[in-house]
Order: structure tokens, then sequence, then C-alpha cells
């Protein structure tokens, strides 16, 4: 008798499955394609073992960390190095993020690597945050809506879009501020300034970086989980499509078009409507890896990566990562070359998504951007003929569109938790731990 079905087996699946048959329920797990993981998972790119997507995973709660300590990670959790990342403002300047800040807010207005962004004209009207009263903008919806009033718009378009922006690939007048920051408004209101309530948000957030990793790369998560899901003996099905889903039953169909019904107390999915044939257009991203040689690369021109402000001229990528400098265990893998990630805003029109790693030739249109952008970003002209290999991944979002669940079916993963690893396996923890007790 199945106790619950599991439809999907990217990260949420695997950790809902993992811990209801650690619990003691049987489990069927169903995942379309022929891999577990979803976008955790790793590709390599000349010769290195690599993430495909997320290398690094929040601390703002302890969901991941926990989970990696109970699959025997803990050990090999990592922070990242401390010379922090820079940004590229919508003119075109660059310069370090500013070190006291929250999500792009200073904490110290007048500081000198805060008016090395907005100059001195904007951070005199950052500074008059201190003169207004606590709650304006305090009952503001959206982020941006809030540091625009109390901060000004150079504040807001100079550090809270690149900032906030590359962290939740959403600008900050569509960001929620109790989601993204728990605590800011009751700060604000509390301590009567905003500037003021980043410093005391700061001083109680856990001591340590705001983002981890795992050496070896993230995708030892999906390793480790597979091998509990022997241990514990789910049932997984590979290559086995949900072709309607029920508060009960999932009715599948396997590759060699076998259809079956499988009946069970619980069912969860992270696929909103399977029925659905087409998606409309989903915003989504796509990463390109480059590994090259290149020794002037080693002072690391700007630390672990840049943030570019959306409406930036001068370069098409949204974000860059220098892998190699941000993660000390891959420099050393790496043996002397860089690694450098470069993401891109795309649109998708397949349903599924895509996760599929392909190569790239360096002198072709995708190539020659990431290495021209590469080059613009980090101030150091980088040839074809440095490049050991390059790749393109591309993922994209839930389409939160469609139709949801059927009644009864409890929803995980990204379309119910939203994007991040921290919220999505803590939710799917949850969700395990109300079936077991239920």
């Amino acid at each position: 008798m199945t106790d619950v079905v599991v439809v999907g087996g990217g990260i949420a699946g695997l950790v809902t499955a993992r811990d209801l048959a650690k619990g003691g329920a049987n489990v069927v797990l169903v995942e379309a394609s022929g891999v577990l993981g979803g976008m955790i998972r790793r590709h390599t790119v000349g010769g290195i073992d690599l993430d495909m997507a997320a290398d690094s995973f929040a601390t703002r709660t302890d969901a991941v960390g926990s989970l990696a300590i109970e699959l025997g990670l803990g050990n090999d959790v990592v922070a990242p190095d401390p010379r922090g990342a820079w940004l590229m403002t919508r003119d075109g300047r660059t310069a370090p993020i500013p070190a006291t800040g929250l999500l792009g807010i200073p904490s110290t207005p007048m500081a000198a690597d805060v008016l090395a962004v907005v100059g001195q004209k904007g951070g005199l009207r950052a500074q008059m945050d201190s003169l207004l009263p606590g709650p304006v903008g305090a009952k503001a919806e959206s982020l941006g809506e809030l540091v625009r009033r109390r901060m000004g718009e150079r504040v807001l378009d100079d550090l809270v879009v690149p900032i906030a922006g590359g962290v939740h690939s959403t600008h900050p007048d569509h960001l929620d501020p109790e989601r993204v920051a728990p605590g800011l408004r009751a700060a604000l209101l509390r301590e009567g300034s905003l500037a003021r309530a980043v410093l005391a948000l700061r001083a109680r957030a856990a001591a340590g970086t705001p983002v981890q990793g795992i050496r070896g790369g993230i995708a030892r998560l999906v390793d480790e989980l597979v091998a509990d899901m022997e241990t514990y003996r789910v049932d997984v099905r590979l290559h086995t499509r949900a072709t309607r889903i029920e508060a009960h039953a999932v009715d599948v169909v396997s590759a060699d078009g076998t259809v079956d019904r499988l009946p069970a107390q619980h069912t969860l999915s992270s696929v909103p409507d399977p029925e659905r044939t087409t998606a409309p257009d989903r915003t989504g991203i796509e990463l390109v890896t480059l590994v090259v040689d290149q020794p002037e690369l080693d002072a690391a021109p700007r630390g672990t990566g840049m943030l570019v402000h959306p409406d930036a001229q001068a370069v098409s990528a949204k974000a860059l990562t220098h892998a190699t400098v941000k993660w000390p265990w891959l420099a050393d893998v790496a043996g002397g070359r860089h690694v450098l990630r470069l993401s891109y805003a795309t649109t998708a029109t397949d349903p599924a998504g895509a996760a599929t790693s392909l190569p790239v030739d360096p002198a072709d249109s995708v190539g020659s951007r990431a290495l021209q952008d590469a080059s613009t970003l980090l101030g150091v002209p980088i040839a074809a003929d440095r490049v050991s290999g390059a790749a393109r991944v591309g993922w994209y979002g839930p389409d939160l569109t469609a139709p949801g669940l059927a009644e009864g079916v409890a929803g995980i993963g990204e379309a119910t938790s939203g994007r991040g690893l921290a919220g999505i396996i803590a939710a799917a923890r949850k969700t395990a731990g109300q079936i077991l007790h239920s």
C-alpha cells in the first residue's frame, strides 16, 4: 500500500520523499526525466565538475545547513571568500558593494563606500532619512517604495535595484518588504529611521556570512538524498510522467508507454497542471560558464563577482560570479584556471523548463557575448583562445498563471515556496512533517 506519491524529483521532491520514508511512510516518487535533482545537479566544463545552477544557499535560516549536517556534509559547509562582490550602476560605473547594508539599503548613508556609488548628492538625500518621522514609508507595499520615500531615488536605483533585484531576480518595486527583509518595517518604526533599522537587523542577524556553500558543490546534497532514499526504500520511477493528479491518486505514463494509476493516502506535487500542453512565455535565466586560463585574473579585480543594473548598457549579463575567487576549494580544483559564471535574463516557452547543459563555442554568438561581458565586467580582456571550456544552461521559473493543483493535493517546490533553496527545503520538510503527524 502506497502512503504518499511525490510528483517531481527536484530538490523539494527528494527532501520530502526522504523525510517521509525515514518517518516510516511508503513513498513512490515519479520523475518525468531520467535524472534526479532538478536544477541542483552538476555538469562538467573544461574537465571541472561544477554546479549547474545554485552554488550557494542563504543562511537567514538553518534549513539547508541542518539538512547538510543530517546528510553527513556538516564538515563541508563553507563560507565564501570575504572580499565580497562589486556592482555596475545604470551608467556603467563599477564599485564594491558597500559593506554594511541590507539588500543595498545603506546603514551609514554618508560612508565612503556608499558615496562611491551614489555620489555626494545621493548620500545627502539618503541622510535625510534620519530627519523623517518613523512612520514615513512604513506602510509601503514594496521595498522600492519604502526606500524611495526614506532615502530617495539615487539609493534605490544605484544600490537597491542591482543588489536586491539581482538577488531576487525582481525589481524592488515588486518585492514585498516582509518577505525579503522580515522585520524591516517593525525596526523602522522602533528605531525611527531606515538606516538605524538596517543596523538593528544586522546586529540581530546570526554571526557569519549571509550565504554558504558546500565543498564540492551544492549538488552533493542530491547525491546524499538519493543515497538515503535507497536506504529507506523509496520507490523511484524515472522517465515516468504524471498525466493527472488527484488527492489520492496519480495517473502516470512511463517511457515504454505503460499507463498506470498510483493510489495513495497523500499526493504531493511541484507540477501545477500536468494536463497543460503549452506554456506562456516565462522569464528565466541562462547561465554561461567559462573556464579560462588568464593569470591577470589571479588578483580578483572585482572580488567574488558583480551584480549589474538591469538597465546598464555596457553589458547584457545581469550578474557575474568569479567562482574560483568566491570558493577557495574550487580554486584548488581548477589548478590555476578561473571559473566565471555569467547569468542572462531570457524567456521560455518550454512547459517543462530546461535543465540541460550544452557546450558553447567561444567564437559563436553566445560565447563571444559572454567573453565580451566578462572582459568588461572584470576589466581584463579575455580572448577566445584562453577558454578551455564553456557551457550554457537555461532554467525557467514555474508558470504561476497555470491552474493550481487538485483539491487535497499538497504543493511543494518553487511554484509553492518561491525561489531560494532555503525556503524550498524548509517548506518541503514542513509538509513532510505535517503528513507524518496527521
